[in-house]
């Protein structure tokens, strides 16, 4: 896949001339027209965008991890208690000494 910068001229360009581009009806229930109106180019636009490409870089390819090591023992793992909060009974409101 080639990589592309696309300018803002070009951009510009692609949009003027996405009228002669989207020529073709877009669903088999559209007939064709000659002079396309802004709505049947907005919904060709999708192919535009792809004709023109991106300039993005496709992603790089990581490759596999290699897993678990065969032959390894696995070991379970620990278990501990569950910790429970202690039932506090209420303060008993404090009395003042005469």
């Amino acid at each position: 896949m080639r990589s592309v910068e696309r300018s803002h001229a070009d951009c510009h360009l692609a949009i003027m001339v996405g009228p002669s581009l989207s020529g073709t009806a877009t669903s088999a229930l559209q007939k064709s027209q000659v002079k396309l109106t802004p709505g049947r180019v907005a919904q060709s636009f999708g192919s535009i965008l792809f004709l023109l490409g991106t300039p993005a870089q496709p992603p790089k390819l990581r490759g596999k991890s290699p897993g678990w090591i065969k032959g390894k023992q696995r070991r379970r793992r620990i278990r501990y208690p569950t910790v429970e909060k202690e039932f506090s009974r209420p303060r008993k409101p404090a009395t003042k000494s005469p």
